[in-house]
């Protein structure tokens, strides 16, 4: 997101650091500059970086944070400050992301010596930086007994540490943190105060002396609470005794428990109410994480690099052991973390209490995995407030391990994926949020409130976009309360006033209500569903909208024009609309939500409206009760709740509960994941192509949109299954008809339209086999394929999309 660096003469003056000013002859051969750098440079070690480099190059001035970035003057030989302003960006500290940098030649003032001055106010924007997990140089150290940070639980630097979930105004100092309460020691504040440390002005810098402190709460204790090294060694004995801990970190709570036992893992599930839902899994070390799961160089460095997200990875059979079989062995993971998964959610410690919880060298014997899932109850958002953790997770955990730092702002675990060698954010948060995204033409400030599933919301203003961290799905009044504090801190710290809002067209959907009900005077612009998602692959690539594309849009619900349900979409689309191209064929959705928790209501539907008899031999009228299947009946012969959809996602379902892979679900794209993990398992590939869907033989005339039929797809699963086909080749062969149906679609755009690039978005994308299988099909036949790479495909980045629809603007 680098700008070119700008270069304005000015004669404005400018102070001086000292009163001894070299003699005007000698004056007349040097230059002075003063410079403002924008981006991410705030929280990262830039100020630092600055001091160093004008000492390196002899140069004089000084360098101070304000509302706007960093700014600084420098004096010197020309050469010596030419280099200077090339290395600001080229040079930058490895947190930093430099948006621009601008030069303006000021007069020559003298002094002696470079300066780092006092934080200015005022106006202006600045980035602020993710939270980053600990550095290999703080690791070290919180490992070396000789050091005076052994074991502390908050080490960091200004290369590492929390930033985004403490910050509480700007610019970015320790005064406008949530570390504001923790004066600084005498050897702290020397650190802080010295350029040559790795700590010069690192805003959250502290030690075992004037840090925050660890505390551990147990559930019935009546005595004193342990507190420090005491506490952290309480955690890991109940951690080791199959207890639930909840442990704060970063942007809020997380429960944990030992990955590797039974008892623990089932009671965690049934406290949280979590159904068959896999959880993440923490592992202690890269060697402990390939016993588990096989990983690529990408998925490495996924695990290994500064934003540690969740990685979802394939599982090698048996999941590694510990102990020997002499001992009692048991699984590194037991099967009821990701119970029927063939993929493991795992991330690598990313703050020093995780390293610690896990053990140093040293260390007694602990659980070297730990299940790492949201602090939360179903359905509530991430829990960071201390007192509201005692209450919210009573029940759930038997002791909390806390600490004194606020949390400012709720911040869940990223989860990604790799798809065909590219990274595929599924959950943008911790480590992401809030780096902004550039975008392909200016807006207007807006705030764009996303969906209802999965929210994350957006604010924009001239160039740029900010998308909040995962909020979580607004159907509870703790997330509405978490949804608004979000907004007003991601405002603020972006300095958006919002002069606009945006919402999906869905008249229920929670999150238009609210902004109904916030507009204060402002236009609250509704964008459609699928819209949004096409739109918001266009803007992550960086196309302006010039040139419509084939936007395939494909999920589970979407609330069309004509007032169906959409989610089966080939839109023809750029930012100012899009005409309906073509869509799976209606198919009536029966009793709404009940359909999406059995399946095997969609499943019945579509033989139903493909006239395939309800056979009792077939799983999915075996898995419907009788006398509901007679309900059913009725309600579909008579039409009574049963709204009309194309929806992609719904037929995902409807194949799996009619392969016998998935009847009930627990959780969002239950289904659809386990029908994926069939297919993975099925010999041959996808390319090995048995079905096909229904196409009119020749073009429609008008705008009259291309209708896709299932019929022949489910037909010929039926004679699979009545053949004896297994689960597996019926769904290698229905994912298999899907990618050629999105081939022939856009083919057919393509010999309509001249168009010859495809946006790959909306939920269903998160589905790897899909995606991968559509993106090479397409490239083949020479087409420009946009997937998702920056923000989830899902309804995570749906805000982007909105947004681009309904505040850009034609001046910057």
């Amino acid at each position: 997101m680098s700008r070119p660096v700008t270069d304005t003469d000015t004669d404005a003056g400018a102070g001086t650091d000292s009163a001894a000013a070299p003699p005007r002859s000698l004056r007349a051969s040097l230059e002075r500059r003063r410079v403002v750098v924008r981006g991410v440079v705030q929280g990262v070690g830039f100020r630092p970086f600055v001091y160093a480099l004008a000492s390196e190059l002899g140069l004089t001035g000084w360098v101070t944070n304000n509302a706007d970035g960093v700014e600084t003057e420098v004096e010197g030989a020309p050469p010596d400050v030419a280099a200077f302003c090339q290395r600001l960006a080229s040079d930058a500290p490895p947190l930093a992301v430099v948006e621009s940098v601008q030069l303006l030649t000021v007069p020559t003032a003298g002094g002696s010596g470079f300066t780092i001055r006092p934080s200015a106010g005022g106006g202006g924007r600045t980035l602020v930086s993710p939270d980053m997990a600990t550095c290999d140089d703080c690791l070290s150290e919180l490992a070396d007994p000789g050091d005076r940070r052994y074991r502390h639980p908050f080490i960091s630097c200004t290369h590492c540490g929390p930033r985004f979930t403490v910050v509480t105004g700007l610019p970015y100092d320790r005064a406008l943190t949530t570390m504001a309460g923790f004066p600084l020691c005498a050897d702290c504040a020397r650190e802080y105060a010295d350029p040559a440390d790795r700590r010069f002005h690192a805003q959250p810098v502290a030690c075992h002396a004037c840090g925050p402190q660890l505390t551990l709460v147990t559930t019935g204790s009546t005595g004193p609470r342990p507190t420090g090294e005491d506490a952290l060694a309480g955690a890991r004995r109940l951690l080791a005794a199959g207890a639930v801990v909840a442990v704060k970190g970063l942007g809020g709570y997380h429960l944990a428990c030992d990955a590797s036992d039974p008892a623990a893992v089932q009671t965690l599930r049934t406290r949280k109410n979590r159904g068959a839902k896999p959880f993440a899994v923490m592992a202690g070390s890269l060697e402990t994480v390939e016993r588990l799961v096989f990983t690529s160089p990408l998925e490495r460095d996924l695990l290994l690099g500064r934003r540690r997200p969740v990685v979802l990875l394939r599982r090698r059979d048996g999941a590694g052991s510990r102990g020997s079989a002499g001992s009692g062995s048991r699984s590194l993971v037991t099967d009821g973390v990701a119970p029927g998964s063939p993929d493991l959610g795992v991330l690598m410690p990313y703050t020093p209490v995780h390293h610690l919880l896990l053990g140093l060298p040293g260390d007694p014997a602990g659980p070297p995995v730990l299940v790492m899932t949201s602090g939360n109850r179903s359905g509530e958002p991430i829990v960071t407030d201390d007192e509201e953790a005692l209450i919210r997770l009573d029940g759930l955990a038997d002791a909390w391990l806390t600490h004194d730092r606020p949390v400012r702002v709720p911040c869940d675990d990223s989860v990604v994926r790799v798809c065909a060698r590219q990274e595929l954010p599924v959950r943008r948060s911790r480590g992401y949020a809030p780096l902004p995204i550039a975008l392909p033409v200016p807006v207007e400030p807006a705030l764009a409130v996303g969906g209802d599933l999965k929210n994350t919301f957006c604010v924009a203003d001239g160039g740029y976009a900010w998308l909040s961290a995962h909020v979580g799905d607004m159907d509870d009044l703790a997330t509405l309360t978490a949804f608004e504090s979000a907004v007003g801190q991601l405002s603020e710290l972006a300095s958006v006033t919002p002069r606009v809002l945006v919402a999906d067209k869905h008249p229920g959907y929670r999150s238009g209500q609210w902004a109904d009900r916030h507009a204060e005077g402002r236009p609250v612009r509704r964008v459609q569903h699928h819209h949004a998602h096409v739109a918001s692959t266009m803007a992550e690539h960086g196309l302006d909208g010039s040139a419509p594309v084939i936007g395939v849009a494909f999920d589970g619900t979407g609330y069309g024009d004509d007032g169906a349900v959409w989610g089966g979409e080939v839109l023809l689309a750029d930012y100012d609309g899009f005409r309906r191209f073509a869509h799976l064929a209606y198919v009536p959705l029966p009793g709404g939500d009940a359909a999406v928790r059995n399946p095997y209501r969609m499943a019945l539907s579509q033989l139903r409206a493909a006239g395939l008899p309800w056979t009792e031999g077939l799983p999915c009228v075996a898995a419907c009760p009788l006398a509901e299947r007679r309900l059913l009946e009725r309600q579909l012969d008579r039409g009574i709740n049963c709204v009309p959809t194309s929806s992609m996602g719904r037929l995902f379902d409807a194949v799996a509960s009619l392969a016998g892979v998935c009847h009930r679900v627990e959780y969002e794209a239950q289904a659809a994941m386990e029908l994926e993990h069939a297919a993975l398992t099925a010999a041959g590939d996808i390319r090995s192509f048995g079905y096909r869907f229904g196409l009119p033989a020749t073009p429609r005339s008008g705008d009259t949109p291309l209708i896709a039929d299932p019929a022949p797809v489910l037909a010929a699963a039926v004679e699979d299954l009545r053949a004896g086909a297994d689960a597996s080749t019926v769904a290698a062969r229905f994912h298999g008809a899907v990618v050629s149906l999105v081939h022939e679609v856009c083919r057919a755009a393509r010999d309509r339209t001249g168009l010859a690039t495809v946006a790959l978005t909306g939920g269903v994308f998160c589905n790897a086999l899909l995606t991968s299988g559509c993106a090479q099909r397409l490239e083949r036949d020479g087409f420009t394929v946009l997937r998702h790479r920056t923000v989830p495909p899902n309804d995570g980045g749906l805000a982007l999309g909105q947004l681009m629809v309904a505040a850009r603007t034609t001046t910057s």
